[in-house]
């Protein structure tokens, strides 16, 4: 466990928490560590919501396939963050999502149970640790609101030129880089990729915006 201690410090689930009482809290929690190879499915859709997750190393991805099979990417995981919380801890039958691995990955898993419910020791860093999960809900449900927010309009350049100025605000510049990759953003925005190739094509030819690959300029 003491190899992943750089990444648990970014983790928002241990914020606040002393580095020596971080082992302890682990082992207190029953965590365990998986890894993943690209591709592998790391949490199936139709699965217990159980475990909490928090991901070590690579990328993975959140989607959600419809009745006839179109993808929707919901989020993106990278090192330190965490998923499934908003699941488990309200102990839904099911999954409603898949989550994946983009590319290698190492996973960490805690039974949320363990956090909701403290343990007989009686442990001084639980009530931090439940404050923090709180916290990372409350942030989540702020980002859903946000996509909500993109995908709600109308047309493929709306929603577009939302999701950038959002991004660009992130950055807090006006050049910046996006996490997802054109079929990755079509996904995400809800909409055709082809049609999204040729509103970004559209847009740098009318000089609101330069891209290269996953960099944007807003101009």
């Amino acid at each position: 466990m003491k190899k992943y201690l750089p990444v648990l410090r970014k983790c928002p689930l241990f914020r606040h928490i002393a580095e020596e009482d971080l082992l302890r809290m682990l082992d207190c929690l029953g965590a365990r560590i998986a890894a993943f190879d690209k591709k592998y499915t790391i949490l199936a859709e139709g699965r217990p919501a159980k475990y909490i997750g928090i991901l070590l190393s690579g990328s993975a991805q959140l989607s959600r396939v419809d009745y006839y099979g179109n993808r929707s990417i919901l989020s993106k995981a990278e090192p330190a963050d965490i998923f499934g919380e908003a699941f488990a801890c309200a102990e839904v039958a099911s999954l409603p999502v898949t989550v994946i691995a983009d590319e290698p990955c190492e996973v960490m898993f805690i039974d949320s149970m363990h956090i909701l419910h403290t343990c007989a020791n009686g442990c001084g860093f639980h009530q931090q640790l439940i404050f923090n999960l709180m916290k990372d809900l409350a942030e989540k449900n702020l980002a859903l609101h946000q996509k909500i927010q993109i995908t709600s309009q109308r047309s493929t350049r709306d929603k577009l030129m939302t999701y950038l100025q959002l991004q660009a605000q992130k950055a807090d510049s006006s050049t910046f880089s996006i996490p997802l990759d054109r079929q990755e953003l079509a996904d995400y925005l809800k909409v055709d990729r082809s049609g999204l190739s040729a509103e970004i094509s559209k847009l740098r030819r009318e000089g609101v915006l330069e891209s290269h690959r996953k960099t944007f300029t807003l101009l």
